[in-house]
């Protein structure tokens, strides 16, 4: 299963990306979702091929889908993740990355505390 995003504004560009996915070799199903502008290609097909026939034949501009479900992100409104631009129930497709606060709180801890420094304790 291939899922494209393709930018589709009316009635004709969607026909054109249909009529140019569905004789390609492979193609067992195709779905075209004008308001999410999502191409879903089923069968057994490349999903270069597919791309790059979708970006030939039509002249529009298109990318695999960059979107997942909501509900199988853990952090759903991070920076990286949260896009305002997704469909209704989409986020970004990233890996958010973020800093382990239990590893900086016990570096402070133990530079404050040296027997080597007995000035370092800021506590006495």
């Amino acid at each position: 299963m291939v899922e494209l995003r393709v930018r589709m504004d009316c009635e004709g560009c969607e026909r054109k990306v249909r009529n140019s996915l569905e004789n390609m070799k492979g193609v067992k199903s195709l779905e075209v979702d004008r308001k999410q502008f999502k191409v879903t290609v089923t069968g057994y097909v490349e999903a270069n091929k597919v791309l790059k026939r979708v970006r030939r034949k039509t002249g529009k501009k298109a990318e695999m889908w960059p979107y997942k479900p909501y509900n199988l992100v853990y952090y759903p409104y991070a920076a990286q993740v949260y896009d305002k631009k997704a469909p209704a129930g989409y986020v970004r497709n990233v890996e958010p990355t973020f800093p382990n606060p239990q590893r900086s709180d016990q570096e402070q801890y133990t530079s404050a505390f040296s027997d080597d420094n007995p000035n370092a304790c800021s506590i006495m």
